[in-house]
C-alpha cells in the first residue's frame, strides 16, 4: 500500500480478522488468476478498494506535497549540510528553486517517478475496481453502491489532480487493454473543456450513493462523503474558470491530429458555473454539520490567546467541524519541522526547518484588517516605510499575548491581524501551549531567534533560514519541553470550509458588474473568525484606498489577499498563485539569522536568488521519455 490511512485501515483490519481468507493483494496484475481471487469476496474487495485510495497525494508533508516549497511561501536552510538531502525528500523545493525540467521532472505524477505517484495507476486500479465489483456475491447492494461512488470519486480526484499540473490530459475513463494494438495506448491530450466537463460529470455521479457524512469516526474517518465530491467540484470549476485556463493565452497550442487543447478566449460563464457549484457545496457541508470552528475548550487564557486558537485549531483541531476533507496520514513531520525551540533548550528532535518567506509575513493585514501598506492609521500611516526598523516590546494593546515584554523586535511584528501572530514564529514572539496555568507572560514560551540563541542559528542544522518558522500547523496541544519534543497528531485539512466561502466569494465577484452584499458576507465570514472588521467596515474607516472593495477590480485583489492570509502556511499559496498566473519572484527575502545583535539580526537578506521565472512553469512538463514512447502527446508550452 502506498500510504496508511489509519481509520479506514483499522476498519480493513477488523474485517479481515473476522475471516480467515486470503491475504490482500498490494498489487495486482492484470490478466492473472489473482484477479479474481481480488473480488472473490468482501474482505478482499473492500481490501482492494483500499489500494484505490491509496493513490492520493500525500497533503502533509513539506518534502512531498508541493505547495509548501515549490512556490515562495516557505523556503528551506541551503543544501549541503547533510539532513536536507539525507533525510528530507526536496523535490518539491527543486521546482520552487527553478530547476523543473522535461528530461526528469521533479514530482512527476505523469509517470511515477522523482517522489511522486503515478496517477494513471491509480485512475487504471478505479476502472478496474468498477467493471469488478459486480463479481463479489457477498456485499450487499448498500455497500457495493457506496464502495463504486468512491471509486468514481477518486478516479476523478486523480483526473482533477493531473489537470492541474499539466492541464490537458487524456481522459481515462475505460481500462486500457492487456492486449491493445499500439494506437489504443498511444492516447491523445484531450482538450481542457473536455477534461473539466469530463471531471465534472463524473463527480456529479459519485455523489448519487455517497453519504452525506460518515456513520462511524472509529471506523470511516477518511472516506469520501457528498460534501467532499463538491467541495473537489468546486475547486475543479474554479481552476477551470481562473486565467490559467480562461484567458486564451494558449489559444494556438494543437496537437499532432489539429485538436486545439485549450480555450480560444476567456468566457465569464465558467466564472458562474464555479460560483453555483461552491455555492452548492456550502449549502451541502453545512447540511453535514460542517461549519466555521471557534475554540470552545474550557481552560483559563484570555479572549486574545482565544482568539489564536480559533484560527490554529481550524487546522489542527482534531477533526473539527469546519474540516470537510482531511487527511488520515500523520502529520507529526509538518509539525517537527515547523517548530520552534524555546530558550530553555536544544530539543534535537525538533528541526525547526520550515521557514516562511518574508514575503509571507508583510502580506498579513495590520490589525484593522488592511494592507500594511494602506493603513492610515496612527501606528502603519507612519511606520510602513520604517517597517523594518526595531523598537521595544512595550506591554500596551495585546503585546503580552504576542510578544516578549521588554525585548526588542520589528516593526513589521507590532499591530498585525491574530492570523499573523496564529501563523508564524517570530524573533521575540511566544507560545501559549496545553498544560500551562494560563497565558501571563511567565508561563509563556520565548522564542528568541538571533545566532546561538535558543531558537536560532546554532548549529549547521536545524534553524530557520528566514528568521521565521511555520506556528500554524502546530498544534498547542502538542508539547516541547527541555528534553523533548512530542507532536499531536491531528488530521490534516485538504479542504476546509473557509476555503470554500472565499472560493464562492471570489468567483461570484467575477459575474457581478459590481460586488454586491453575498460577497462581501462570504468574506466576512471567515474575517470575522480571524478577529478583523468586515470588508467595507475596515476600508471605509482605515485604508487609503476606501472604495476599493465597491469595484470588481478591487474586490478581486481584496479576495485573493484574504486567501494569502487565511490559507497562508498551509501549503494553498503556490496553487493560487498558478492558477492566478501571478509569477514567482527571484529574490527569497529574510532576516539575516547570522545576526547575533538586534542590529545586525534587522536586516532584510536575499536568501535565495532563483532563475528568472519562465511562464513555462505555470504548466509541469511531460517527460521527454513519456512523449518518445507516446509521440500522439503534445508537450507544454515552453517545454
Amino acid at each position: 500500500m502506498k500510504k496508511i490511512f489509519l481509520p479506514f485501515l483499522f476498519a480493513i483490519a477488523i474485517v479481515a480478522s473476522n475471516s480467515s481468507c486470503s491475504d490482500y493483494l498490494d498489487v495486482v496484475p492484470e490478466g492473472t488468476p489473482s484477479m479474481d481471487n481480488a473480488f472473490s469476496n468482501r474482505i478482499n474487495a473492500f481490501k482492494y478498494l483500499h489500494t484505490c485510495y491509496s493513490y492520493l497525494p500525500i497533503f502533509d508533508e513539506p518534502g512531498q506535497a508541493p505547495g509548501f516549497l515549490a512556490g515562495d511561501e516557505h523556503w528551506l536552510i541551503p543544501k549541503g549540510t547533510g539532513f536536507i538531502e539525507n533525510r528530507l525528500n526536496i523535490n518539491a523545493w527543486e521546482i520552487g528553486r527553478g530547476s523543473q525540467n522535461s528530461n526528469s521532472p521533479y514530482k512527476n505524477y505523469w509517470d511515477g517517478t522523482n517522489s511522486a505517484t503515478n496517477l494513471w495507476i491509480g485512475i487504471r486500479d478505479c476502472n478496474i475496481f468498477i467493471n469488478s465489483i459486480h463479481k463479489t456475491k457477498d456485499v450487499n447492494d448498500y455497500e457495493r453502491d457506496r464502495w463504486i461512488c468512491e471509486a468514481k470519486f477518486l478516479k476523478a480526484y486523480y483526473h482533477f489532480y493531473l489537470f492541474q499540473l499539466y492541464g490537458p490530459i487524456p481522459i481515462m475513463d475505460t481500462e486500457m487493454p492487456v492486449d491493445g494494438s499500439i494506437e489504443e495506448v498511444r492516447r491523445y491530450r484531450d482538450p481542457v473543456d473536455e477534461v473539466v466537463k469530463y471531471i465534472s460529470n463524473l463527480l456529479d455521479e459519485s455523489l448519487e450513493h455517497l453519504p452525506l457524512s460518515i456513520t462511524s469516526e472509529g471506523e470511516e474517518m477518511g472516506r469520501i462523503t457528498q460534501p467532499i465530491a463538491k467541495a473537489v467540484k468546486a475547486q475543479l470549476l474554479l481552476l477551470a474558470a481562473s486565467p490559467l485556463f480562461n484567458n486564451g493565452d494558449y489559444a494556438g497550442e494543437m496537437d499532432n491530429r489539429g485538436v486545439a487543447l485549450f480555450p480560444a478566449k476567456y468566457d465569464e460563464n465558467k466564472w458562474k458555473l464555479a460560483a453555483d457549484a461552491a455555492l452548492e457545496a456550502i449549502q451541502i457541508a453545512k447540511e453535514a454539520g460542517h461549519k466555521m470552528h471557534y475554540f470552545t475548550d474550557p481552560i483559563i487564557i484570555s479572549p486574545v490567546t482565544r482568539k489564536l486558537l480559533d484560527i490554529g485549531e481550524s487546522l489542527t483541531g482534531r477533526w473539527n467541524s469546519e474540516i470537510i476533507w482531511g487527511s488520515t496520514r500523520n502529520s507529526n513531520q509538518l509539525q517537527t519541522l515547523s517548530v520552534a525551540k524555546s530558550s530553555t533548550g536544544g530539543h534535537y528532535t525538533a528541526r525547526s526547518l520550515l521557514s516562511p518567506t518574508l514575503t509571507i509575513a508583510e502580506q498579513f493585514y495590520s490589525l484593522n484588517g488592511v494592507p500594511i501598506s494602506e493603513d492610515t492609521t496612527q501606528f502603519w500611516g507612519t511606520k510602513y516605510p520604517d517597517r523594518y526598523e526595531t523598537a521595544e516590546i512595550t506591554d500596551v494593546w495585546n503585546n503580552a499575548y504576542y510578544m516578549e515584554i521588554g525585548q526588542q523586535t520589528a516593526n513589521l511584528h507590532f499591530y498585525r491581524e491574530p492570523r499573523f501572530y496564529a501563523s508564524l514564529y517570530f524573533d521575540r514572539s511566544v507560545r501559549y501551549s496545553s498544560g500551562m496555568a494560563d497565558d501571563s507572560q511567565l508561563n509563556l514560551h520565548k522564542i528568541r531567534m538571533r545566532r546561538t540563541e535558543g531558537s536560532g542559528l546554532i548549529n549547521s542544522e536545524d534553524h530557520s533560514i528566514t528568521g521565521y518558522l511555520n506556528k500554524k500547523v502546530c498544534s498547542y496541544r502538542s508539547t516541547l519541553t527541555a528534553t523533548g519534543w512530542s507532536p499531536y497528531r491531528y488530521a490534516f485539512p485538504i479542504i476546509r470550509l473557509a476555503d470554500l466561502y472565499l472560493m464562492y466569494a471570489e468567483a461570484l465577484n467575477e459575474t457581478l458588474p459590481t460586488p454586491d452584499q453575498r460577497v462581501w458576507n462570504a468574506v466576512d465570514t471567515v474575517r470575522f473568525r480571524a478577529g478583523i472588521p468586515g470588508v467595507i467596515e475596515a476600508w471605509s474607516k482605515y485604508s487609503r484606498y476606501p472604495t476599493k472593495p465597491l469595484s470588481r477590480a478591487g474586490m478581486s485583489e481584496i479576495i485573493r489577499m484574504e486567501r494569502m492570509n487565511e490559507l497562508a502556511c498551509e501549503g494553498k499559496r503556490f496553487w493560487d498563485l498558478r492558477r492566478w498566473k501571478i509569477q514567482l519572484p527571484s529574490e527569497i527575502l529574510g532576516w539575516n539569522i547570522d545576526g547575533k545583535e538586534l542590529e545586525t539580526f534587522y536586516r532584510v537578506t536575499m536568501v535565495f536568488e532563483r532563475p528568472k521565472f519562465n511562464p513555462r512553469e505555470f504548466l509541469w512538463p511531460l517527460s521527454i521519455g513519456s512523449i518518445q514512447k507516446n509521440p500522439n502527446l503534445k508537450q507544454n508550452p515552453g517545454w
